[in-house]
């Protein structure tokens, strides 16, 4: 019966295959599908971007940040909406520069190349200079632009533009607007200056206005600035208008990345990349017109970016309306952001018994005030940190991997221990004098238990989510998920593949054989102390086949249930493994179930199958003996790998690469790798602030999403489940666990995808 339905359903699903062995292969994207692929990578140092946060006071005007800049001996000055502030070089502490009755609202610093820092307020201008401060006479105050470029120096304000000459302030005759927003000197005499009106060049008492359409996006410009090849940028409401020999040479809207279309201020740093302040964060611009976008908690104090300076080490000094950012570089290679990020993960991460989990900030975004935290998935993830270090040994032979790697191992076998169970499993496990935990207990009334049986016909009601373990020693957390199983499974299978030794392989054994055995007495189900299944945990036919209500799992969950299976059966070598998965096969269609994986109604995916299917590929493919079979799981893998073009999930193209022996989205997987920001801090990350991206409903139906696959450093901070084009995620009261990047970094080192220069 086995044969007649090979022969029956595999035909279909193995048109066109072609399996190939030990190359490389990345995706014709066009055509949508794999092609050979040579990338490899060798490990060089890169530079690493990272922010350092300022605040000035608990006062909100002294941290409404209009204009700043960096002195010659490296003292950052800023002006504010309270007064002006400095900080001196190597401290965090911002000092009041301007005191007494002279304070007020201040709206532009500049630092001059002779040492000498000019100030603009509501009462003038002042100027810093050998040590003292005093106010410069023949000014009508307020002063709110201060430009210098080359020989010239302006003062700006409504009243109207002084030109320095000779230490003395004179007053041109520039009719202008007085609505000035920002002006740059051109080192000839020349000033352009932006207004509510549009742009002036004034030169020679004589200015001219640009303010038609066909010279700028639109006429309310509020910054302006010089940028490489002589080009002048000018920030305009609706994006930022490119002039150069006094033409309008080019646009660059939300189109081309401007994030909001209200541009506030440019700036130009020394390696020739075009700072655009905007709403929604700082956009910037290389050479060719690339960009990339700082936004969020992560990089900014605000996303309203009001002004841009650099220091002499390439540092961005960023004034937001919530205080200063300065986004610094540090030359890293991806060996030495493995040592960052391991000794946060060891510092922090691993709670007993040997826990891989994130953490819980009191106060949201502090990471002083940290805490270790349960989550309900914490057997999957340690079972992703226990794949990591099998990868980290099968790559370096250090025992140090392989001894935490049989700790963590432990950890998932403590889990099926302290239920006092014969094969059921907990999620997670805290200390019993824990009283801080996640989805504590509760208890349901008939109205709720009939509005939320309404809602959900599957829905299990489970009241007492922690029990006491017998020991006394810890509180185990129950109705555990289909996707914790998937977790396990996964890291029992590399960890007896790369790192396990043969009396540890043995307890694998046990281990696996124990919850196998317990699945099979209960046809397929994860039966809960309470003699019922799970929410969750269903793979029997009786619901998967024959229970329209769980028809969305049945393809996954057909999937899940044979891998089970098959890893049993090759690990123990008992022939009853083999017979059940042969049975679910012939009598039940599970391989027919399991061909719809890529296929299946849009209203049943969801990004987090994609990882789970991945978790289970390579013990498919690598223990199945049958060559129609194997061809089989082949294809639908290609089909599976496919349907992620894009390359986001690093797990995924390297799970296909192991599986398969065919890397693929080298690229995406080491561009993520580099650009991964070191901060950990889940910090909310908000798309739908943006103007250059779209909101859409692909490529998973369920959610909304943004148009465009951000870069890792725009993204929430990484867990391989989670969608990475969601609209809005992130929460800053909690520090996501490091394996995410530890992970694939092992495994592509595992796979030579990442070679270390001594290897090249």
């Amino acid at each position: 019966m086995m044969k007649n339905l090979l022969l029956r359903v595999l035909p279909v699903l193995l048109a066109g295959i072609s399996i190939v062995s030990h190359i490389s292969c990345k995706h014709d994207l066009k055509n949508n599908k794999i092609i050979p692929d040579k990338s490899v990578y060798v490990d060089v140092p890169f530079s690493q971007e990272f922010q350092e946060a300022y605040l000035i006071s608990n006062k909100t005007e002294d941290n409404q940040v209009r204009s700043i800049a960096v002195d010659n001996e490296s003292n950052v000055w800023i002006a504010t909406a309270s007064g002006i502030f400095r900080k001196r070089a190597n401290t965090r502490e911002w000092e009041p520069v301007i005191t007494g009755d002279e304070r007020g609202p201040a709206y532009a610093v500049c630092a001059i190349k002779n040492g000498e820092v000019l100030m603009g307020t509501w009462n003038g201008l002042f100027r810093f200079q050998n040590n003292k401060i005093e106010k410069e006479a023949g000014l009508e105050p307020p002063v709110t632009i201060i430009c210098a470029g080359g020989p010239d120096i302006f003062a700006i304000g409504p009243a109207g533009i002084w030109h320095r000459e000779n230490d003395n302030w004179i007053l041109n005759k520039y009719i202008i607007a007085r609505s000035v927003r920002d002006a740059v000197a051109d080192g000839k005499g020349g000033l352009y200056v932006a207004t509510d009106v549009g742009m002036y060049f004034c030169e020679n008492d004589k200015s001219v206005l640009y303010q038609a359409t066909s010279e700028l996006i639109s006429c309310y410009t509020r910054a302006v600035s010089f940028a490489p090849r002589g080009e002048l940028w000018a920030g305009v409401m609706g994006g930022v208008s490119v002039r150069k020999n006094s033409k309008l040479v080019r646009n660059l809207t939300p189109e081309q990345g401007i994030p909001s279309a209200s541009v506030n201020c440019i700036s130009c740093s020394s390696d020739s990349v075009m700072w655009v302040g905007t709403d929604v964060g700082v956009v910037r611009y290389a050479k060719d017109y690339s960009h990339s976008l700082r936004f969020s908690r992560r990089w900014l104090t605000d996303n309203k970016v009001n002004d841009v300076t650099f220091d002499n080490d390439g540092t961005a000094w960023i004034a937001t309306e919530n205080g200063v950012s300065a986004i610094k570089k540090r030359s890293m290679t991806l060996a030495g952001k493995e040592a960052y990020y391991y000794n946060q993960l060891m510092r922090k991460h691993i709670r007993l018994p040997w826990i891989c989990g994130n953490l819980h900030l009191e106060v949201p975004g502090d990471t002083a005030s940290w805490r270790n935290s349960d989550d309900d998935n914490d057997g999957e993830y340690t079972g992703g940190y226990l794949a990591m270090e099998s990868f980290r040994y099968a790559v370096t032979k250090d025992e140090d991997a392989r001894t935490k790697a049989r700790k963590a191992f432990d950890f998932l076998c403590l889990l099926q221990e302290v239920t006092g169970t014969d094969g059921f499993f907990a999620r997670t496990i805290i200390p019993s004098d824990w009283t801080k935990m996640n989805d504590a207990n509760r208890t349901y009334t008939k109205k709720d238990l009939i509005d939320l049986s309404v809602k959900d016909p599957r829905f299990k009601a489970v009241e007492k989510r922690w029990r006491l373990s017998k020991d006394k020693k810890w509180l185990w957390k129950g109705d555990t998920s289909s996707d914790e199983m998937d977790g396990h499974m996964m890291g029992y299978f590399f960890y007896y593949e790369y790192a396990a030794r043969e009396d540890e392989k043995l307890l694998i054994r046990n281990h696996v054989r124990r919850i196998m055995d317990q699945l099979i007495k209960t046809n397929y189900n994860l039966i809960d102390v309470d003699g019922k299944h799970t929410r969750w945990g269903v793979w029997s036919p009786e619901q998967l086949n024959r229970d329209p209500d769980w028809a969305s799992e049945r393809s996954l969950n057909s999937f899940e249930l044979l891998a089970y299976l098959k890893f049993a059966g090759h690990i123990t070598g008992d022939d009853k493994y083999e017979k059940e998965y042969r049975r679910l096969i012939g009598t039940e269609g599970y391989l027919d179930n399991a061909s719809h994986l890529n296929s299946k109604n849009p209203a049943w995916q969801i990004y987090f199958d994609r990882t789970m299917e991945g978790y289970l590929f390579p013990i498919l493919i690598r223990y199945e003996n049958d060559p129609v079979l194997k061809a089989f799981y082949l294809k639908l893998i290609d089909e599976w790998m496919n349907n992620q073009t894009a390359g986001e999930n690093l797990i995924n193209n390297l799970t296909y690469a192991l599986a398969t022996g065919r890397n693929v989205n080298v690229q995406q997987t080491i561009e993520f790798l580099r650009d991964a920001p070191l901060d950990l801090v889940d910090w909310k990350i908000d798309h739908t602030l943006r103007e250059d991206v779209h909101l859409v409903r692909e490529p998973i139906l369920e959610e909304i999403q943004i148009s465009e696959l951000p870069p890792a450093s725009e993204r929430a901070t990484v867990r391989w489940d989670k969608n990475p084009w969601a609209a809005v995620s992130g929460d800053p009261g909690q520090v996501r666990e490091p394996n995410f990047w530890l992970w694939p970094y092992w495994m592509a080192r595992y796979l030579d995808i990442i070679q270390t220069s001594e290897h090249k």
